[in-house]
């Protein structure tokens, strides 16, 4: 069984390159030099060049901010590529999974959003997101489209690196303390992505396909959210600095937020069977995997 993966540099691509696989499960993660989003002659040419079981799209622009000022860059690779893709694998009757983003609402609900709840978002990421999430559900019946949420890794450019890197550097921290959300471990997402495209695979005419909700168990504003990630990483950072929580007007950014992202999951466990992590165990567990000193510089 051969699995194509977009976005093999990103956090989730990297952690789903790194997962042990059932025997005869084989990854092919392109370079982004051969496969450029922005071209779709590309985005067909790997789709067409093997059989595949299942596709994994991990790809996209997840420069929240700097979507504000480069839309049209945003909008082709998170929306006209993924609905290329998506072409491409729904006339040869491939399973597509394909991450979104809780960013796609408004944050306004109140309470955990449902895969059902009218999607509204704030900022030019978030309508990138959302176009291509529509890509994605007209192209290709045999879809799953995967909304996750306040992505970590030991990798990339991220929230959990940023504070501890900060926090080598300060001794006080000044976090967003009226913006709630899951925070969710790129780990977790790549072993949900892997498992879902193998039973995609297996049982393409009765596989649940849809929209579904997959974030870490539990809540945490930001300000929390790095709380946890000083505490956790107590004894092996140089400072233990102080973090003051902030409102979101005293720290203005290019594109607005949702203030209550959180997701219900409740779907996706229901389906797939699958158990969600408390988002502070594997917060722990992913700091513990980091050369704090070297890999955050």
């Amino acid at each position: 069984m051969r699995l194509l993966l977009l976005g093999g540099t990103g956090q989730v691509g990297t952690e789903a390159q790194a997962l042990a696989l059932p025997a005869g499960v084989r990854i092919f993660a392109p370079p982004r030099s051969a496969v450029d989003l922005e071209d779709s002659a590309a985005i067909s040419n790997i789709v067409a060049a093997e059989s595949w079981s299942a596709v994994i799209n991990a790809a996209g622009y997840t420069n929240v901010d700097g979507a504000e000022s480069a839309e049209t860059k945003a909008a082709a690779i998170n929306a006209t590529a993924a609905a290329r893709l998506a072409a491409e694998t729904g006339r040869r009757g491939i399973p597509l999974i394909h991450i979104s983003t809780d960013y796609v609402f408004n944050g306004r609900k109140g309470s955990p959003y449902v895969e059902d709840d009218t999607p509204a978002p704030l900022s030019a990421y978030g309508r990138s997101k959302l176009a291509g999430e529509h890509g994605v559900r007209d192209a290709n019946p045999r879809h799953v489209i995967l909304r996750t949420a306040w992505v970590y890794s030991p990798y990339g450019k991220n929230f959990v690196r940023t504070i501890l890197r900060l926090a080598q550097e300060r001794d006080r921290l000044t976090i967003v303390a009226d913006q709630r959300g899951c925070p969710t471990a790129a780990y977790d997402i790549a072993r949900a992505c892997i498992d879902i495209a193998l039973r995609c695979a297996r049982e393409q005419e009765r596989a649940p396909y849809g929209t579904y909700h997959f974030a870490g168990a539990g809540e945490a504003t930001w300000f929390e959210f790095a709380t946890a990630i000083v505490e956790l990483a107590a004894g092996r950072i140089q400072r233990s600095p102080q973090v003051v929580p902030i409102r979101t007007v005293d720290y203005p950014t290019p594109a607005f937020r949702p203030a209550d992202g959180r997701l219900d999951c409740t779907k996706v466990l229901r389906d797939f069977d699958f158990t969600m992590r408390p988002w502070r165990e594997a917060l722990a567990e992913t700091i513990n995997r980091m050369q704090i000193g070297t890999e955050i510089a």
